[in-house]
């Protein structure tokens, strides 16, 4: 989807979706003419034409609108919060209602030095050095849409230890230096936590180094996750028989690839697409990540899973979980919904200017962010609508929570790989 305005039947059904969210997720902010200013920058968010400043969303020789909204996103007190957690419990309790909580990150490249959080620091994303801000969005995902609720602003040393670049920014005294990853994770945290949603499974990509740590913080609050590794993260398991006591340790790839005898076929159809792909999964129980520093941790095994492609050689995809109950196909299921949000950023959330706030501020940022979100919702919504209305449609839940899908109609089946097993699984 390209960036630009949408066309004039479908911008007068997202400005309709608007009206409504204003009721439904702005009753925290106090006063009529900030909700009144949360519609224009909405409507702007939507309908204006390239990058999505204030100077753009206010248009040409509108100073006023455009004073009034830097002081509604950059300057006014209203809590993010509430306006986020409304989102998502109605995005809950909806026909959208999701599978996982996806986290995403989120990279801002900047010219200047100015921007709340940019520094010069590594982005594994971009895989080299880059001066920008690093955040993360947590998305209510099903295997239909992704939608982002909540988002983290990683704040690098400097932003949290120099005293007056700190006030500048408005960042508030509670606010740490951490990784984007403990920074997502502690969101989630609080999401579990305070607000009052159903648990669904945490999906994101860890590094080896964040992946102990943030084990040990979702299994705290019983959180169930999968978690995407590298192939090189060294594992713990048990013995086999008296020969062999155990715990053993080994790269993560090399215990996978020890078990393809056992892989199954999985068909299934990848995410904005209609074809139909292979894929061939097999799994190992394990205690958890090797650590020197630390034994592994305590509580039941956790599930390595590993995935082929149809014709690679070696696995080339790891995940971590704590969901033992669940066929491993409904769990690669999970761990493709990534690709899901991956989509609908590009096709949606970019459109709806998530990366284009210039403002300065630690709360004109989070203000935004949120902004863009409820864009976001309503674009993706007017886009695929709901089969009983725009907003109040519910349905079971599919797939993981609910009735077993009717299995999709595939191409006409390939050859097994040899010395496979016949055994096949469906998902889509």
């Amino acid at each position: 989807m390209a960036r630009g305005v949408l066309p004039e039947e479908s911008s007068k059904e997202v400005s309709e979706l608007i009206d409504e969210m204003i009721c439904l997720f702005f009753e925290s902010l106090p006063r009529r003419d900030q909700r009144n200013w949360a519609r224009v920058y909405l409507n702007g968010l939507v309908s204006t034409q390239g990058k999505k400043t204030i100077r753009n969303i206010a248009g040409a020789g509108a100073s006023s609108v455009e004073q009034s909204l830097q002081q509604f996103i950059s300057k006014s007190p209203w809590d993010w919060t509430p306006v986020r957690r409304a989102l998502a419990q109605h995005l809950e309790r909806t026909a959208q209602r999701p599978l996982a909580w996806v986290v995403r990150p989120m990279v801002i490249e900047k010219a200047g030095d100015r921007s709340v959080g940019v520094g010069r620091q590594f982005v594994p994303q971009l895989g080299r050095t880059a001066n920008c801000q690093q955040a993360s969005g947590i998305w209510l995902t099903s295997s239909e849409a992704g939608f982002p609720v909540e988002w983290t602003l990683t704040l690098p040393g400097p932003w949290t230890n120099e005293l007056l670049r700190r006030r500048r920014a408005g960042i508030p005294d509670t606010a740490r230096s951490l990784t984007p990853a403990q920074d997502a994770v502690h969101a989630v945290q609080r999401m579990a936590a305070t607000w009052q949603l159903q648990r669904r499974p945490v999906v994101m990509d860890l590094s080896n180094a964040e992946l102990p740590r943030s084990i040990e913080a979702l299994t705290v609050q019983e959180i169930p996750y999968v978690l995407k590794v590298d192939g090189s993260l060294p594992v713990a398991f048990g013995g086999a028989g008296r020969q062999r006591p155990g715990p053993h340790v080994a790269p993560a790839r090399e215990l996978i690839d020890s078990l393809r005898s056992q892989r199954r076929v999985v068909e299934w159809t990848r995410h904005g697409r209609t074809e139909g792909a292979v894929t061939l999964l097999t799994s190992a129980p394990v205690l958890g990540p090797h650590c020197e520093d630390r034994p592994a941790p305590a509580g039941p095994p956790l599930l390595l899973m590993g995935a082929w492609t149809e014709a690679a050689l070696l696995p080339t995809e790891f995940w971590l979980t704590n969901i033992g109950d669940r066929p491993l196909a409904q769990i690669f299921l999970l761990a493709k919904l990534i690709d899901r949000v991956q989509l609908d950023f590009a096709e949606v959330c970019e459109q709806a200017g998530i990366r284009d706030f210039e403002g300065r501020s630690f709360r004109g940022w989070h203000h935004h962010a949120t902004l863009a979100s409820v864009a976001h919702a309503a674009m993706l919504l007017a886009a695929r609508p709901l089969p009983a209305g725009p907003l109040r449609a519910t349905t079971h839940e599919r797939g993981l929570y609910g009735p077993p899908r009717t299995p999709p109609v595939h191409p006409a089946r390939r050859p097994l790989i040899p010395g496979q097993t016949a055994r096949h699984e469906y998902i889509r």
